[in-house]
């Protein structure tokens, strides 16, 4: 099997989505943060990107509602900037 420059960057995204999850679970990433969302849409626009060359349906579909729901993260995320100085 031959990685295409496709393959990769849906690689990378992966990594994004997959690694900022298991960052949250093990309590070493605020979720409430705006990084966090902003890998995750980032992540999925990479996988997008590879599905763009390797079209699966049901993958596109996934990947279009984790796009959707990390942009209102990432507004809410901004949005609702806490002060350095609450903390």
């Amino acid at each position: 099997m031959q990685l295409t420059g496709a393959d990769i960057v849906g690689l990378v995204g992966v990594s994004f989505v997959v690694g900022t999850y298991f960052l949250s679970q093990i309590g070493r990433m605020d979720v409430s943060r705006p990084l966090y969302p902003a890998l995750n849409g980032l992540g999925a626009l990479f996988i997008l990107f590879s599905l763009y060359h390797t079209f699966n349906a049901a993958s596109f579909v996934i990947e279009m509602f984790w796009l959707v729901i990390s942009i209102v993260g990432l507004a809410r995320a901004l949005w609702f900037r806490r002060d350095p100085a609450d903390k």
